[in-house]
């Protein structure tokens, strides 16, 4: 079953490739890159993980996998940073795609992790609760120590750094989005790490039997549609083709990763996949 259900999560990313030739290898290698400002891509190939900077220290949002999280501490040190100088870990959704390099990282800096309340005991036992949608077919990751909940709306700050937690539950109980102002040559932009929306479950899982979750889901698409993005950076980079993105930005500057439609356009694919899915639940 844990096979299939890969299978269909990656068939859900299938765009991942993006640009042509682009791996989609969640514990792939990949070159760290500027995405705007003091925002820089430090993921994997197919898994997004991103450095914020600032004099005062780093922030990272989410660790990839966990062999995806040696990817991630060697591009920090690529970009000239030092691990110890990471003071938060972000996480958006407690699966072993996303958290699973997050205790590496942790240990190797000694930062403060922080995510959804929904979210919290999964990552400190690294075992999804009942509650997932795909309950029963996730792989186990290391537990990480010294995590905390972020509530919908606190804003963590360090130095000059602040990122804005948003609670946007669905894909796991406790699914944050993040938002923080980048700023080059005298342009901010809001840049948004938007948590994966997809309706995505092991077998047998039905989503109209479980209507609360449904909601949840909606209220995440309202959250993130409604929110201010300059620059939309999907869990998954292909999501919203990442790769096309660097591509252009190799001609045209960082100017090619604004894109003000970029959350709308996560939103309206996860909202077409779920909906999708009530209707296939009703025949």
């Amino acid at each position: 079953m844990k096979k299939l259900i890969t299978t269909m999560v990656l068939a859900a990313f299938a765009s991942v490739a993006g640009a042509a030739g682009h791996s989609d290898d969640w514990n792939g290698a990949q070159k760290p890159f500027k995405i705007y400002g003091n925002t820089y891509y430090v993921g994997t190939a197919g898994i997004s993980a991103v450095l914020i900077a600032s004099p005062t220290g780093l922030i990272l949002v989410d660790g990839a996998t966990e062999k995806g999280g040696l990817v991630v501490a060697d591009n920090i040190r690529a970009l000239g940073y030092k691990l110890k100088d990471v003071k938060y870990i972000l996480s958006s959704h407690a699966h072993h795609d996303h958290a699973g390099g997050i205790a590496l990282l942790q240990k190797l800096s000694g930062a403060s992790v922080l995510a959804g309340a929904g979210n919290v005991e999964t990552l400190r036992t690294g075992l999804a609760p009942k509650e997932d949608p795909q309950f029963g077919t996730l792989d186990q990751f290391p537990g990480v120590a010294k995590v905390r909940a972020a509530a919908d709306g606190e804003v963590v700050k360090l130095g000059s750094l602040a990122v804005t937690a948003h609670s946007t539950p669905g894909h796991t109980p406790g699914g944050t989005t993040w938002s923080w102002q980048s700023c080059e040559a005298g342009q901010c932009k809001t840049v948004v790490f938007a948590d994966s929306l997809t309706a995505i479950s092991a077998d047998g899982y039905r989503f109209t039997d479980h209507p609360e979750l449904v909601a949840q889901f909606r209220s995440s698409f309202a959250a993130v549609e409604g929110m201010a993005c300059d620059i939309a950076i999907a869990a998954h980079p292909g999501v919203n083709d990442l790769w096309g993105s660097q591509e252009r930005a190799a001609k045209e500057g960082n100017v090619a990763y604004i894109n003000t439609d970029g959350c709308k356009s996560i939103v309206k694919a996860a909202r077409e996949r779920l909906d999708t899915r009530l209707a296939s639940e009703k025949r």
